[in-house]
């Protein structure tokens, strides 16, 4: 352990060197790859499919996330220290960024080569979201980083990280306490991403120690402010998912499409057209 706080650094291999927010991001892809793939047994979808779809949306997941966080904090590095760039395991993703890299990858891998629901799958893929955003966390208190604003009160500063570990605490649980009930597909994602907007831009939003993008409050005394640049894109992200929001009628047991060729045509269909 450092001085005045952790050790970032996990441990070494000769000269690779491994941290622990590294750690706690293949630990949080790992559980949330194995419990899709459990799940998505259980379900009748092929492995082969899930694990594509997996690759595809880590990758792009991380691409998004470290992109975005660049922009908004370091821009220059696109420019001066392009290889700063591709350090991830040092720290510093967007959580808005990851998601939307990995969603859209996710989706179009779904849509267009599997041809699966992509609620079905988003559904099972919760857990593994909850339980990463409060791993991540973990080693941002690690890192120190992703610190609350300092107070006037007795404790410093506030423990944003304690709080963002909390919010994913809070979703992993509801998860499984809603999956006993017959919901809608692709509930049980869009609601996650819905109250984990509302929870990260009210409770870890308002004590982080970020820049207000629009300065329409700050109490450095509480240390509470807002408006940041993730409470700003908490509203379009929420009509977003109002948008996709699954309906009380849509169906609540899962389906998955017929397997096709690639003219997009079922086993069945192609039998009867040989039949003709």
């Amino acid at each position: 352990m450092m001085q005045g706080g952790f050790n970032p650094v996990a441990f070494s291999i000769g000269p690779l060197t491994i941290r622990w927010y590294g750690v706690a991001m293949a630990l949080s892809i790992f559980l949330a790859i194995w419990y899709l793939l459990r799940k998505g047994k259980s379900l009748g979808i092929k492995e082969e499919a899930l694990l594509t779809m997996s690759f595809l949306a880590v990758i792009c997941g991380l691409i998004g996330a470290r992109l975005v966080f660049v922009a908004a904090n370091h821009p220059d590095w696109f420019w001066r220290k392009p290889v700063q760039i591709f350090k991830v395991y040092e720290g510093g993703l967007a959580w808005h960024g990851g998601l939307l890299g990995g969603v859209a990858a996710a989706w179009w891998y779904l849509r267009f080569r599997v041809r699966i629901s992509f609620n079905l799958v988003a559904d099972l893929a919760v857990p593994g979201l909850g339980l990463g955003y409060s791993l991540i966390r973990v080693a941002n208190i690690i890192n120190q980083e992703i610190l609350g604003r300092p107070t006037d009160f007795s404790f410093g500063r506030w423990p944003a990280q304690s709080v963002g570990i909390g919010i994913g605490i809070f979703l992993f649980i509801r998860y499984f306490y809603l999956d006993r009930y017959r919901l809608p597909i692709g509930y049980q994602f869009w609601s996650f991403v819905f109250y984990h907007q509302i929870l990260r831009g009210l409770l870890e939003e308002t004590i982080r120690d970020m820049p207000l993008v629009i300065a329409v409050y700050l109490n450095r005394s509480w240390g509470m402010g807002f408006f940041t640049a993730a409470q700003v894109a908490t509203l379009p992200i929420l009509l977003f998912v109002w948008r996709m929001w699954p309906r009380k009628d849509q169906e609540a047991s899962p389906t998955i499409a017929p397997p096709t060729d690639r003219r997009g045509k079922t086993t069945a269909k192609r039998r009867r057209e040989r039949s003709g």
